[in-house]
């Protein structure tokens, strides 16, 4: 009986280091620098060349540069301010105007397409064949006819409207008439804006301690006792806390039709109305698909499991499929944000004076081309960087840790 002995394996050895005696020009990394070192100054070199090229031909035209036209006064009036804009004023406060109505109707925008496309997402999942129908109706019209029809239809709808003697009564509180619509309004606007500013900085801080706590849970296995409670006193102390310091103004200003037009109250303009429905609507359309394609991404099996415990349907979306949907909802939707924001130049189709429109009418004015739109180009890239990284930080919040 011959035996036979297990071969001696050798013992595997450990991959090559980087020595440090490899020349720099076949190190990976040094090779990457170089070649991205080299790239910056190629790019460099060519916007230095733009720009010193664009100077001279200024020059050659007897033209100056520079920013220092933004002091200077515009001979122009606008429409709609947050203040009050007459010719005179400087270039500076005509893009402020611009900025803060850009981003005004930004805003409101996004919270009524978000609203109205959360609620056509899940109308879509229906399953009452009317609702689902009627959902997938609006959304085919609205996502397959241009933006700019829709803006200028509405508007089209606002000035064919009868005059203020004949306007349409909204429960009598408000009107609309060709005019625009006018309603109810606050007698202090500022202090009700801060109330309002104050009021989304408690809803982000309750979002955070509801996060945090449910982090906990998720680490101990133990529940914060009375989170309801400061969740909701995170919410309203905020604002509570700015209306008590603002003197607790309690002061309604309601539209009284006197003459020929109304008085009182706070009226929105048609070229506001258009733009504004247009761009709720058209996003919200779109809004909708992304919210339905999260909802259906959810495996089968959570559902089944959660049909299986007898969770109720609204439990099933608010506890098992909305948390998970979240992480597909939230990029695209950034994606729809940013698209809106920067859609909303479209009111110039309209008269409404956007960062777009009050920009088009300085550089008329002023003839400084280059720098009004670089201006506008910094401005649309600062917004746009804004809404991605606060859509970044949400989604950082929604992302289920995984072990």
């Amino acid at each position: 009986m011959s035996s036979t002995s297990s071969p001696v394996r050798a013992a595997p050895s450990a991959p090559p280091r980087a020595s440090s005696t490899v020349p720099p020009w076949r190190n990976p990394r040094v090779r990457s620098a170089v070649w991205q070192g080299l790239l910056v100054l190629v790019l460099a070199a060519i916007a230095f060349w733009l720009v010193s090229n664009a100077a001279r031909a200024l020059d050659e035209r007897g033209m100056t540069s520079g920013l220092g036209f933004l002091l200077d006064p515009a001979q122009f009036a606008l429409g709609e301010a947050f203040f009050v804009f007459t010719p005179g004023h400087s270039y500076l406060a005509a893009f402020a105007v611009g900025l803060g109505n850009t981003v005004m109707l930004s805003i409101v925008s996004i919270v009524t397409a978000t609203v109205i496309g959360v609620g056509l997402g899940f109308a879509r999942l229906s399953r009452n064949t009317l609702i689902s129908g009627l959902a997938h109706a609006y959304i085919e019209a609205f996502r397959n006819t241009p933006q700019l029809v829709q803006i200028v239809f509405w508007y089209s709808f606002f000035t064919l409207l009868p005059g203020p003697r004949q306007s349409w009564s909204i429960f009598g509180l408000a009107f609309a008439s060709n005019r625009g619509l006018t309603v109810p309004a606050p007698e202090n606007s500022t202090i009700a804006l801060l109330v309002l500013c104050m009021l989304l900085v408690g809803a982000v801080l309750a979002f955070t301690i509801g996060h945090v706590a449910d982090r906990s849970r998720r680490r101990t296995g133990r529940r914060w006792k009375g989170l309801r409670s400061l969740e909701l006193a995170a919410l309203l102390v905020p604002a509570l806390a700015a209306w008590l310091a603002s003197g607790a103004p309690l002061g309604w200003s309601v539209p009284e039709l006197r003459g020929f037009n109304y008085t009182g109250g706070a009226t929105l303009a048609p070229e506001f109305l258009a733009i504004y429905f247009g761009l709720s609507f058209y996003i919200a359309a779109f809004i909708a698909e992304i919210v339905r394609g999260g909802l259906v991404s959810v495996d089968a099996g959570q559902i089944e499991a959660a049909n299986a415990i007898g969770l109720s349907r609204a439990d099933l979306y608010r506890k098992v499929m909305v948390p998970q949907a979240l992480r597909v909802i939230i990029p695209p939707l950034a994606a729809q944000y940013i698209s809106l924001l920067k859609n909303s130049s479209l009111g110039v189709a309209v008269g409404y004076p956007d960062l777009f429109s009050v920009s088009n009418t300085a550089l008329t004015y002023s003839g400084r081309t280059i720098e009004v739109l670089s201006i506008m180009a910094v401005i649309y890239l600062v917004l746009c960087l804004a809404i991605g990284a606060g859509a970044n930080l949400i989604n950082r919040f929604v992302q289920i840790p995984e072990r």
